[in-house]
């Protein structure tokens, strides 16, 4: 059984960039590369794995459907992380995301989680903010692989 610290070291030697697998309405997958990385999640604290998207087609699958598949790899080294999808965003609302300035530090936790780093985190609100991102939390369900 592979651990989120096994799925964190995968994803730190890729620059934590990971396939994200989604179902569509008509049950076949959708396959797309972001960054995510494990975090604390911001309600419970728990390990949660986070990426950030603005993706329409993402974003509707997840909503419609909210399993997801999250699979890192460096060379022959692989890690997947299933579960259901917990989305935070303009669009998508939470109890534990009170306002505005919650979600910006939400984007930046993520980002940062994910192997971001930034010179100008007002320019990264800014463009966020426009783009309507939305935070994808992902609670693991089941994680595999032979990293």
């Amino acid at each position: 059984m592979t651990s989120l610290e096994d799925v964190s070291a995968v994803a730190r030697s890729e620059h934590h960039l990971a396939v994200v697998s989604t179902l569509r309405a008509d049950s076949t997958i959708q396959s797309s590369v972001v960054n995510a990385g494990v975090m604390p999640h911001p309600a419970g604290g728990h390990p949660v794995l986070g990426f950030v998207t603005y993706g329409r087609v993402k974003l509707a699958n997840l909503r419609g459907r909210p399993q997801v598949a999250v699979t890192f790899r460096h060379g022959w080294r692989w890690a997947t992380v299933e579960g259901r999808a917990e989305l935070a965003g303009p669009e998508d609302p939470q109890p534990w995301l009170v306002d505005a300035d919650g979600l910006r530090l939400l984007l930046r936790e993520v980002f940062t989680a994910a192997g971001g780093r930034h010179d100008d985190w007002d320019e990264y609100d800014r463009v966020m903010a426009e783009q309507r991102r939305t935070a994808v939390l992902v609670e693991p369900v089941r994680t595999y692989g032979n990293g």
